[in-house]
């Protein structure tokens, strides 16, 4: 995996229509991989084939319920899961999480929260593979992270400061997304980073020297005009 959005994931739901929307906006968000099921024989096949990095989990279903089947597929997979549940008394969410679920969403739901979930998840579950070995082809030059290089099509050789890479990493986990500026500055300085947000202009500009063609016209890292700022290219 080299980014959340290579994740295969597995969302099991009886509800056909509440399957389509899910699916739906999960790959409009980027997630290239979605297969589905509408009860936990077919989720048990579907685990088999896929592998899924993530399970999305149904508790009610025709043939069993979610805690069940996250017992049986526990035993061959350490992926995160996540519960959906219109059941939302306080003894069911706490034995879901007893049994080493991640996490667990009561319906009805806001979509974003749930793809804010999702996210959140895989990056915490998958964090050590994302980062590992990371390289960015941006045009002519490349960017190691692990080793904090930019090698230019010329054979120039720069090094990354900590917190250029640290800003290039976050912008790579959501690579061809919007990461707020919010989300830029946690990231690099953490959740004590009031006061920062006005040195993060000048660390972009020093980045862009070292990774754009023209710095004053970046097309690999992009502003997004009060929200935040977007990497383009290929890892």
């Amino acid at each position: 995996m080299t980014t959340i959005y290579d994740a295969a994931i597995l969302l099991v739901d009886d509800n056909p229509d509440l399957l389509t929307l899910v699916t739906d906006n999960l790959r409009t968000a980027g997630y290239k991989s979605v297969c589905t099921a509408a009860d936990c024989a077919a989720a048990r096949a579907a685990f088999a084939a896929h592998r899924p990095d993530l399970m999305i989990l149904d508790i009610n279903l025709p043939d069993g319920d979610g805690f069940g089947l996250f017992r049986t597929l526990r035993t061959e997979s350490d992926a995160p899961a996540l519960f959906l549940s219109a059941r939302d008394a306080d003894a069911d969410r706490l034995f879901g999480l007893g049994l080493g679920a991640d996490d667990y969403l009561t319906k009805p739901f806001l979509m974003q929260e749930l793809l804010l979930r999702v996210q959140h998840l895989l990056q915490r579950a998958y964090r050590t593979e994302l980062r590992r070995s990371r390289v960015l082809t941006l045009g002519d030059c490349t960017v190691n992270l692990q080793d904090a290089a930019v090698r230019r099509a010329d054979g120039t050789t720069l090094a990354l400061t900590a917190t250029e890479r640290a800003l290039l990493q976050r912008l790579a986990d959501d690579r061809g997304h919007i990461v707020t500026y919010d989300a830029v500055c946690e990231a690099v300085w953490g959740a004590d980073y009031y006061g920062y947000e006005n040195s993060l202009n000048v660390h972009i500009r020093h980045l862009r020297e070292k990774i754009e063609p023209d710095p004053g016209h970046p097309q690999w890292l992009l502003t997004v005009r009060g929200i935040g700022y977007r990497l383009t290219g290929e890892v």
